[in-house]
């Protein structure tokens, strides 16, 4: 019996050898300073060049977007030379490759913002709330984030400007597109959510308000890369980063028949996964497909079998695995062939070296 997960696909300009996507998963392992992608991180996305598509890690889009000790940008020379060898070698192990690009907002610290408070949609704190910071090659803390500073209109078209500049030296940087990051409590989705936006202007209030920023970005966007290499990626039912909102989900389900109509490539649905998080509702799902006919990618610790089962609902078009890319860099054979999982090495999941991060092998029986 043929898989449908292990079938060709097309994402608008792009053949996909398989279903299987890579997700994007921060690792922390830039040279400094700068962060500055490097070899080491070009070695490991191209050991997983077999996934249909890979996304990477969360990229700044600017030197005011960040909120973690040695995550990339994608904003300076240094950067997009640094990436073109990421690039250059997951094209040569025969890849399609994607670039998340990331404003964190208020989930950030005045470590990274030159002494500045964050900028937020409003100044309103994340309850329990932290970023991880390592000071002077130190290993590095979790620390408290801070009251921010809400954004004025200046702050909004600059953000918005910096996503259409990064955008367009990603693609320079040789990315075959962008995913531009609207969950998980960063700024897009501080900006979708009523606790977190408490504005009174046009980026605030009803739901055409708050989307009004996630599109804006997307307009930038597209007039300068085109909409066919644009993903986005939409996290509903995740509430951690104290992102609770109760009129979440019809928010984003208008934000798809938006999106919809300006024919972007692909939504990336991230789902809860941790161990009693919520089981996504079969009505949304439904939703979903229906608000939006491009690609849509779930991601939210599927197995070969579960994936199975949503791309045979229809719920999905692909389907993304994160953790266990980690440690299996086969992992499309691996589950072709019904092949066990290796386990990961939790202590080396964020900065470091080799070990734990492109020193993992693939199956031998």
């Amino acid at each position: 019996m043929t898989h449908q997960l292990f079938e060709p696909a097309v994402l608008k300009n792009s053949q996909l050898k398989n279903r299987i996507v890579m997700a994007p998963m921060t690792r922390c392992r830039t040279d400094q300073p700068g962060n500055i992608p490097n070899l080491l991180m070009a070695d490991y996305y191209a050991q997983r060049a077999s996934a249909g598509l890979i996304i990477t890690e969360a990229t700044q889009i600017s030197d005011d977007s960040q909120g973690y000790s040695f995550t990339p940008g994608v904003y300076t020379s240094e950067q997009i030379r640094g990436w073109q060898q990421v690039t250059t070698a997951v094209h040569n192990a025969g890849g399609v490759i994607f670039n998340q690009l990331w404003h964190v907002g208020r989930v950030s610290h005045p470590y990274f913002q030159k002494g500045r408070l964050p900028m937020a949609p409003s100044a309103i704190k994340p309850v329990d709330t932290h970023v991880w910071i390592a000071k002077d090659g130190q290993a590095g803390e979790m620390v408290e984030c801070v009251k921010p500073r809400g954004m004025n209109d200046n702050d909004i078209q600059q953000v918005i400007n910096d996503f259409a500049i990064a955008a367009e030296k990603a693609v320079e940087a040789g990315f075959d597109g962008i995913e531009i990051h609207g969950g998980n409590g960063y700024l897009i989705d501080q900006f979708l959510r009523t606790n977190s936006n408490h504005r009174s202007d046009n980026y605030g209030g009803n739901r055409e308000n708050r989307l009004r920023f996630l599109m804006e970005v997307v307009d930038a966007v597209a007039a300068r890369i085109g909409t066919e290499r644009i993903g986005v990626r939409l996290a509903p039912y995740v509430t951690f980063k104290d992102m609770n909102c109760p009129d979440i989900v019809p928010t984003i389900l208008q934000g798809a028949t938006q999106l919809n109509q300006c024919g972007i490539a692909y939504i990336h649905l991230s789902e809860a996964d941790w161990d009693d998080a919520p089981v996504i509702p079969t009505g949304f799902r439904e939703q979903l497909r229906e608000s939006f006919d491009g690609t849509i990618i779930v991601a939210g610790r599927y197995t070969r079998e579960s994936a199975e089962q949503v791309l045979d609902k229809g719920y999905a078009d692909l389907v993304a695995f994160g953790r266990d890319f980690i440690a299996n860099p086969d992992l499309p054979y691996r589950l072709k062939n019904k092949l066990p999982l290796a386990d990961f090495d939790q202590a080396s999941l964020f900065g470091g070296d080799h070990k734990g991060y492109s020193d993992y092998t693939v199956y031998q029986a």
